[in-house]
């Protein structure tokens, strides 16, 4: 089958790409503005280079058409926390991507606890592994597209002390929760590759 992508809807569009582009990491978005601190999940990410140490992700547009407060805060205050999710933060992650006012803040509304590590950026999601806090690099225009892709400098990262003991050693693709389809995968395994 040849699937002519001129001729599907965005929802068919959305759903072939969300079921063969698979794991994908979940950004688990932290900004902070007026005061609140709003946590969103984004799926739609990935890095996007080393040299300038890149990340990826796309926000889109809540239904009224307004950019998603996630959206909104990182233009605003040219900064975010990225936290990775695990198994234990499921219902958490889910409950954030719920709309809400953009006066509430999903810390509060869901109970998600956070805590400071780095200075300058919003906080991290409680009991996190990883976490990157990033800086506005710049934003993509797909011309009239209600997703915006923006690109985000990584200005700093935290990893939690018992997953880590030399960068060279760093592993900790088991922990991480990640979205196959639209159903959310847990504990990928590394498999032995022949050697090229």
């Amino acid at each position: 089958m040849i699937l002519d992508y001129d001729s599907l809807e965005p929802k068919e569009r959305y759903h072939i790409i969300t079921q063969s582009v698979i794991p994908r990491a979940i950004a688990w978005i932290v900004t902070e503005a007026r005061g609140l601190i709003n946590i969103a999940p984004f799926s739609y990410f990935t890095p996007l280079s080393s040299n300038p140490p890149t990340l990826i992700v796309s926000i889109g547009h809540k239904v009224d058409g307004t950019p998603k407060d996630t959206l909104k805060n990182i233009r605003d205050t040219k900064r975010c926390t990225i936290c990775i999710p695990k198994r234990e933060h499921l219902e958490q992650l889910q409950k954030s991507a719920e709309p809400l006012d953009k006066w509430l803040s999903e810390a509060k509304e869901f109970g998600i606890p956070t805590r400071r590590v780095f200075d300058s950026f919003p906080p991290i999601v409680e009991n996190i592994s990883l976490a990157f806090a990033c800086e506005f690099y710049q934003e993509v225009d797909l011309g009239g597209s209600r997703t915006v892709p923006i690109i985000l400098e990584i200005k700093k990262q935290y990893i939690e002390d018992r997953v880590i003991s030399d960068l060279r050693e760093f592993k900790i693709i088991n922990l991480a929760l990640g979205r196959g389809g639209g159903d959310y995968l847990i504990d990928c395994r590394k498999i032995d590759a022949p050697k090229i």
